[in-house]
């Protein structure tokens, strides 16, 4: 059995019968989960929290939305002005999410959630849009065969499920460890296309204190159990930069879930952003850091020294203007040097 059966068929089970020990129990705000029925809520699975940064009116993709417990709670959250995408493959997950659909737009009086079936790595393909095209054309032929895969370049082409640069926030609880090692990559990339600029990702995942060995990586049951899939925690982190997000935070850190093997595993709440592309002028700005360390160093290179003044580029300005930056500096407009406005970057210290 290939490690995506596992885990489908693993989560599948769960979404029919409670599993107790499937991952690390999460508390939400008890005042969301009025609307929402004791048969999702007993089957939700995950390992954290990471709705603290949603506010009214973002749309909002949740990765692995399984049972719809969590999306339910953001579509109150969000409101009627926002949206709430949910994302899965399981088809007995789904079936519980929507089983209970219409009843929940009817007690908050608005629709704001949809689901749709697809894999976290590769959000462009929505699987139900291909089911229906392979259900129609059944490949029986290597020539039946390639027009499907044309039919899946046209769907990711031109009808992504997830469109670029769409989405306010990218949430996620406990799924990420599930999608194999070599599509990992790829996985943090999908989540930085679909994220507009100034957009960000609140990640709630399991991570291993050190990298998890190859043997127990071939245990399915070990990885459907969110074990042998975590990342190491540094590893987790540097995915994020590879990715280009700027501004990654650890929002939380628990103590460790369990011990297998001597490795420590816990869950970990990551808050990333995207946004820092683009040209990079000298318009004279600066900043000063006011504390309280001697001197800090930002992923581009820049280092702050506390009190001193350090000329950047106008699009780092612009970053350290916004969270998680602002309440650490002071910020000078004034042009004390002469440069053309659409001079490339020539402040000492900028390397981005």
């Amino acid at each position: 059995m290939s490690i995506d059966s596992s885990v489908i068929n693993r989560y599948g089970n769960a979404a029919i019968s409670h599993e107790q020990n499937l991952c690390c129990p999460v508390e939400y705000d008890t005042k969301y989960l009025k609307i929402i029925p004791e048969e999702i809520i007993e089957k939700d699975y995950g390992c954290g929290d990471p709705l603290g940064k949603i506010k009214e009116g973002d749309i909002v993709l949740d990765l692995g939305s399984g049972g719809g417990k969590v999306p339910y709670i953001v579509a109150q959250i969000v409101g009627e002005t926002g949206k709430v995408i949910g994302v899965d493959m399981n088809d007995d997950m789904l079936a519980l999410a929507k089983k209970y659909q219409q009843e929940i737009i009817d007690t908050l009086g608005y629709d704001n959630v949809t689901f749709h079936k697809g894999k976290i790595q590769n959000l462009k393909l929505n699987l139900d849009e291909l089911n229906k095209y392979i259900e129609a054309n059944p490949a029986t032929n290597i020539y039946d065969f390639n027009v499907i895969n044309n039919h899946i370049k046209h769907l990711e082409e031109k009808l992504p499920m997830i469109e670029d640069n769409s989405v306010d926030v990218v949430i996620s609880n406990c799924v990420l460890n599930l999608v194999s090692t070599k599509e990992k990559e790829q996985l943090f990339n999908e989540i930085y296309r679909v994220l507009k600029d100034g957009g960000k990702a609140v990640i709630s995942d399991i991570v291993s204190n050190i990298v998890v060995p190859e043997e127990m990586r071939n245990d399915e049951n070990l990885w459907s159990g969110c074990y042998s899939g975590a990342m190491e925690e540094n590893e987790f982190i540097r995915a994020f930069e590879n990715a280009g997000f700027y501004g990654i935070e650890i929002d939380k850190r628990e103590d460790t879930w369990t011990t297998i093997n001597d490795i420590n595993f816990r869950s970990m709440t990551v808050i990333a952003r995207k946004g820092k592309e683009g040209p990079c002028f000298d318009k004279g700005q600066s900043v000063i850091y006011k504390g309280p360390f001697k001197h800090i160093e930002d992923d581009d290179d820049h280092i702050y020294q506390r009190g001193e003044r350090t000329f950047v580029c106008e699009k780092t300005f612009n970053i350290l203007q916004q969270e998680p930056y602002a309440q650490l500096f002071e910020f000078l407009n004034e042009n004390e040097r002469q440069v053309d406005s659409n001079d490339e970057c020539c402040t000492p210290s900028c390397n981005c």
